[in-house]
């Protein structure tokens, strides 16, 4: 996993590790309970859940958002931007190749239709003690790697060590999972460092798994494999989809696989129904949307505001060629913002962070440059009722008393809101603080003390969206803030990323509905120093850290409401970043030759997953379009 963005007004960043979930079990019954429940530690669980009950029971067919029968076959064209250059997805080394989680399988696959629920796909089942302190996988004997060769318990704890050796993300991520091992012939156990985090057994669930015997031996060069490295060599998997050909930088494309082993479970009928997936790879969005209107390409996500307002009068569309869509789903909206690097001296003062998200005027960019199709972000959690809203009281009070010492006193009495009125009001309330903050105005700059200008540098990968950022610019520049824009190719852009290398930046932090040990990753101090963890702000806080405990160890379901509450407030007063917009629908434009189910999963558009080529509506497109 990896930062990287489709471009226009909404970031594509590298996804957060939300909580997966699995496929479906046989005969077994039971999701994770809060803690305290009584469950004997046998119990076998068909299902994990952090929010509610499965929707699906232990013998249910299929999915209610697929269509069983749907044909298999066909091609769809895709893109992606920028370049790569490895096949190993799991090293924060090199720069993978999209579309890379399609080769592999986990031990429990994910519901888009969910907020928080998974059915177990390469596990059959889990169990876990009262107090989850470990959790227990039995394997499907039926598992297997795309070459035959079965999945193993072998395989299982090879997969944790490997990846906690490999990724920072997942070294974080599963930092509490001190070991695996094989406990029986299909079975695997592993224990956790820590007591009563109802999350520990269903991000375990998420794991993917590694042959092993593949990563061990030699490749065809002769030289070792190594997980830790980038690698063009075409890697072992088990999922729905195999690499057919690649040309580095260019394109990659998948194959279905046609025995794929878990065909036809009924948590994978209906799903995966194209035959290839041909993924180019372009420089930008400009070269690739001209490619979809002429029917180069299949499918088109659009993800800025101007563009779905105003570039979609040309003939397919009015023809009915392709077909244009706003499909609602029902998420977490991701905190996408401007993202000041603490790491650097000028964004260390709060007063500066505060000046800078007032110098942000959301309205005026809404409507002239959105066509006011966004809402104003307010929350790391925004659109849930993980949001902090009011003033903190009854559970969440208490969580933000304990560390009262180390919080802005605006915590207590305040709700926070962000900017909003008169734009010049807000330039003259931030040109305050910024005095200050020491900073004084000489020759339209402000310098500190020490006759240092306040100045940063915002990196870009995207030109598309220098149109809202020089507007934010200039409003800074009107304060005597010294800002200059860099755009790099997404190579470089990839590279500072990880290296945190970077005054400035467009990004997001992607959040579900059961937050839990990710926070960890993007906003604890043990990951701030780490290269390539999601900690891109560089958050080093004492009172996070602790409320971040509060959030993994949650006993119930409220008791995570509300710290995660206190949380998103103590974020927020922090100034960490400058909040911008957000969408609860996905824009979509498609050549009309596809099918897809009647009801499409409710928190994602699942184009891959869930649609296939129509045979018919293809054959009547290519006749009414010649």
């Amino acid at each position: 996993m990896q930062y990287g963005r489709n471009g226009g007004d909404t970031y594509m960043g590298r996804p957060a590790m939300l909580k997966l979930a699995a496929l479906v079990a046989v005969g077994a019954i039971g999701w994770l309970l809060p803690v305290g429940c009584a469950v004997a530690a046998d119990t076998r669980h068909y299902a994990v859940s952090l929010v509610g009950d499965p929707k699906e029971g232990p013998e249910f067919k299929t999915f209610g958002w697929v269509n069983p029968d749907a044909p298999k076959g066909g091609r769809v064209r895709q893109f992606a931007n920028g370049s790569y250059d490895s096949l190993n997805q799991f090293p924060a080394q090199g720069q993978p190749a999209s579309g890379l989680t399609l080769i592999y399988d986990l031990l429990f696959a994910r519901s888009p239709d969910e907020a928080a629920t998974g059915y177990g796909l390469i596990a059959e089942w889990l169990s876990y003690p009262a107090d989850y302190s470990s959790v227990t996988f039995g394997l499907r004997a039926i598992a297997r790697f795309n070459d035959g060769t079965p999945i193993t318990p072998e395989d299982v704890v090879f997969s944790l060590d490997a990846l906690k050796k490999a990724s920072p993300l997942y070294s974080t991520y599963y930092k509490h999972v001190i070991k695996a091992e094989k406990t029986g012939p299909l079975e695997v156990r592993f224990e956790f460092d820590v007591k009563d985090n109802r999350e520990l057994p269903q991000i375990v669930s998420e794991l993917p798994i590694l042959p092993k015997f593949w990563w061990e031996a030699k490749a065809a060069s002769g030289e070792p494999r190594d997980i830790m490295k980038s690698s063009l060599e075409v890697p072992l998997g088990s999922g729905p989809y195999k690499i057919k050909s690649f040309e580095p930088g260019r394109s990659i494309v998948y194959e279905r696989v046609a025995n794929w082993w878990a065909k036809d479970l009924p948590v994978s009928k209906g799903q995966w129904n194209f035959d290839e997936i041909d993924i180019a790879y372009y420089r930008d969005r400009i070269a690739p949307f001209e490619s979809f209107k002429r029917g180069d390409l299949d499918y088109w996500a659009e993800p800025s505001a101007k563009n779905w307002a105003t570039e979609y009068e040309f003939d397919a569309v009015r023809k009915g060629f392709i077909k244009k869509e706003s499909i609602p789903v029902k998420r977490v909206a991701a905190m996408q913002s401007f993202v000041m690097n603490l790491r650097r001296k000028v964004f260390q003062d709060v007063r500066v962070r505060h000046a800078f998200n007032l110098a942000f005027d959301f309205d005026w960019a809404n409507k002239n440059l959105f066509f006011g199709q966004y809402t104003r972000l307010n929350s790391y959690f925004d659109n849930s009722e993980l949001a902090a809203r009011g003033l903190p009281e009854g559970r969440e009070l208490e969580i933000l008393n304990e560390v009262k010492a180390d919080l802005p006193a605006e915590v207590f009495t305040t709700e926070f809101k962000p900017p909003e009125g008169d734009a010049r009001h807000n330039l003259a309330a931030a040109s305050k603080l910024l005095t200050e903050a020491g900073y004084v105005n000489k020759g339209g700059v402000l310098v500190n003390a020490a006759g240092q200008a306040l100045a940063f540098e915002f990196l870009l990968d995207d030109p598309s969206l220098d149109r809202v950022i020089q507007p934010y610019a200039q409003a800074l520049q009107k304060l005597g803030v010294k800002v200059s824009i860099r755009q790099v190719d997404s190579a470089q852009y990839e590279r500072r990323i990880l290296d945190f290398d970077y005054d400035m930046i467009f990004g997001q932090f992607a959040q579900s509905e059961s937050p839990g040990n990710e926070q960890r990753e993007f906003f604890g101090t043990s990951t701030v120093d780490v290269r390539g963890s999601h900690n891109s702000a560089g958050i080093a806080n004492k009172a996070v850290d602790a409320i971040i405990e509060k959030v993994i160890f949650a006993t119930n379901r409220a008791d995570l409401v509300a710290a995660t509450r206190a949380l998103d407030r103590t974020l927020l007063w922090n100034y960490y970043v400058v909040p911008t917009w957000y969408r609860s629908a996905e824009w979509v434009a498609s050549w009309d030759k596809f099918g897809r189910p009647p009801t499409l999963p409710a928190r994602a558009v699942s184009f891959l997953q869930t649609w296939w080529l129509d045979a018919d509506k293809a054959k009547a497109l290519a006749a009414r379009s010649q």
